[in-house]
């Protein structure tokens, strides 16, 4: 399995677009459906990290980067997703949509 981000080969694990804790929040529950909710990717350690360090509010990550593309189209990411390729010589890895 590969990281759905960067594309190495690490200990993974799932990011929620939506984090769990906003799960019962009233406006995700009206604005997304449970299969929404239950949206994610499998990422290194290192990716899921940085992603929560450069969008710390949870509010904020539900809301506006809860699709892979919407995560892809942060420029703090797509610099970090550039140089962790380049640095560790990964073949930029497209994720499946």
């Amino acid at each position: 399995m590969l990281c759905e981000l960067c594309g190495c080969e690490e200990h993974f694990n799932f990011h929620h677009f939506i984090p769990q804790t906003l799960h019962r929040n009233k406006w995700f529950k009206k604005n997304f459906t449970p299969l929404q909710l239950g949206l994610g990717i499998y990422v290194c350690k290192e990716c899921h990290k940085y992603v929560h360090n450069v969008v710390p509010k949870k509010k904020e990550l539900g809301r506006h980067y809860n699709t892979l593309e919407k995560l892809l189209g942060h420029p703090k990411i797509v610099t970090y997703l550039t140089w962790k390729r380049h640095r560790f010589h990964l073949d930029e890895v497209k994720p499946d949509p």
